[in-house]
């Protein structure tokens, strides 16, 4: 039975993620990944907690998007 739940759950994911690469990203989406993983790293050099790190990917993805926008 375990087995057949991991198949599930695999297939699942793959046809998830699959779908997720259908079209190509805008510049908005792209900013705000590239946004909230600098901003996540930045806030966790700047404050060194869970919450730095999460605010920091937050206000990344915030100002990335709003750049990504513009271009």
């Amino acid at each position: 039975m375990k087995l057949r739940t991991l198949a599930i759950t695999v297939s699942t994911a793959f046809t998830l993620a699959m779908a997720g690469c259908s079209t190509s990203p805008t510049n908005a989406q792209i900013g705000t990944g590239v946004g909230a993983v600098a901003g996540g790293v930045v806030g966790d050099a700047l404050f060194g907690s869970t919450l730095g790190t999460v605010g920091g990917a937050a206000a990344g993805a915030l100002i990335g998007n709003e750049v990504g926008k513009r271009k």
